[in-house]
């Protein structure tokens, strides 16, 4: 299977290239910086240098890869939890514009969308109805939305310590989205509550 990988060099990304490669299918991984092309490539991905903001740089990139799925694992998040709430116009930007982009382009080539999402209530309204008009927009282009644990592990903002559930140890929130390639559309929840 020909899969696009936007957001392949963040923490999802970085783990599900490998899996996906491992598994026989061909990769193509975007990030929108160039220093991170050669790592994209050294994990089996053909790298894609591409702004989400940039419709038609991106419409353009997805077509010329033609692929059969689109995985969506952007974000604009820091990289230190303390910069978090100050992050939140970015990151409601790439859930708003830049899921509108990556979705037009995967309409353009064909492709089905799998995409991103979390599994715990936000406190702030305003939140609450970016991540469900972003889950909507999903769902309604027949795709796929995964609603994901905090993370934890190396790389996370939880390197040591679980938060507070939901939550999901990075590794095996990869592995699971492996296995979203068979999910029907609508809603999948990677979580994992077992007691730690």
């Amino acid at each position: 299977m020909r899969i696009f990988v936007a957001g392949a060099s963040g923490l999802i990304g970085v783990r599900l290239v490998p899996l996906l490669t491992s598994a026989g299918h061909v990769v193509a991984g975007m990030t929108r910086s160039p220093e991170k092309a050669g790592t994209l490539k050294e994990l089996g991905a053909e790298p894609v240098v591409v702004d989400v903001y940039d419709a038609p740089a991106l419409t353009e990139a997805v077509e010329k890869f033609a692929p059969e799925i689109v995985f969506h694992q952007l974000t604009d998040l820091p990289d230190n939890i303390e910069d978090l709430a100050s992050a939140g116009p970015r990151n409601s930007r790439m859930r708003t514009e830049g899921t509108g982009n990556l979705l037009q382009a995967a309409k353009v080539a064909n492709a089905r969308v799998i995409a991103q999402s979390i599994s715990w209530e936000q406190e702030a309204e305003q939140a609450r109805q970016q991540t469900a008009e972003h889950e909507r927009r999903i769902r309604q282009s027949n795709g796929v939305v995964i609603r994901y644990g905090q993370f934890y592990g190396p790389g996370t903002y939880y390197p040591q310590t679980p938060p507070e559930r939901p939550r999901i140890h990075i590794d095996d929130a990869a592995r699971l989205t492996l296995a979203s390639l068979d999910v029907p559309q609508g809603v999948t929840m990677v979580i994992d509550d077992r007691a730690l």
